[in-house]
């Protein structure tokens, strides 16, 4: 059963970073989008600029939110906090 537990943006990231290397089809589909290279990737690994980028990723497509919530055991409800702490709406 999915735990609320407390995320931040810089574990968040690392989690979908984690997941989309597990996911090769689907970091594919992420550099595509975002114009990464393999060596660019490696180069921002751990900015909070990659951080928000994933974060955002996998709060667009709601298959991969859930199924990275599913394989750490946390709510999409922890995951949206985190995602809505970086886009603060007015």
């Amino acid at each position: 059963m999915p735990r609320s537990i407390e995320l931040n943006a810089q574990t968040l990231g690392e989690m979908c970073l984690g997941y989309l290397a597990e996911h090769p089809a689907q970091l594919a589909e992420f550099m595509g989008l975002t114009g990464y290279s393999p060596a660019a990737l490696r180069q921002v690994a751990g900015t909070r600029e990659l951080d928000g980028g994933l974060i955002d990723y996998f709060a667009q497509n709601e298959a991969l939110l859930l199924a990275l919530c599913a394989n750490n055991t946390f709510r999409p409800d922890d995951f949206m906090r985190v995602w809505a702490k970086l886009n603060p709406s007015d």
